[in-house]
């Protein structure tokens, strides 16, 4: 069985650069480019708390694309 699928296993949930959430098995050395997000508990608990604030799915780099975009697409007033 694995570690991810262990309902006793403790959870931390973990972000990267581009502000994509994921959740890493506590006590586990967090693989690079991914940092701690905050929170820790089982799956369930961090399942739910990345459904709570992970509320736009598009990475970091596209939202700052798309946005750009949209700012120079605007008329001047």
């Amino acid at each position: 069985m694995s570690v991810f699928d262990d309902a006793d296993t403790t959870f931390e949930v973990v972000v990267n650069h581009e502000e994509q959430y994921s959740i890493w098995p506590a006590g586990r050395e967090i693989p690079a480019g991914w940092r701690l997000a905050g929170k820790r508990g089982n799956r369930a608990e961090c399942l739910q708390y990345i459904e709570e604030v992970w509320t736009d799915m598009r990475p970091l780099s596209l939202r700052k694309q798309m946005d750009a975009a949209a700012a120079a697409a605007k008329p001047s007033a």
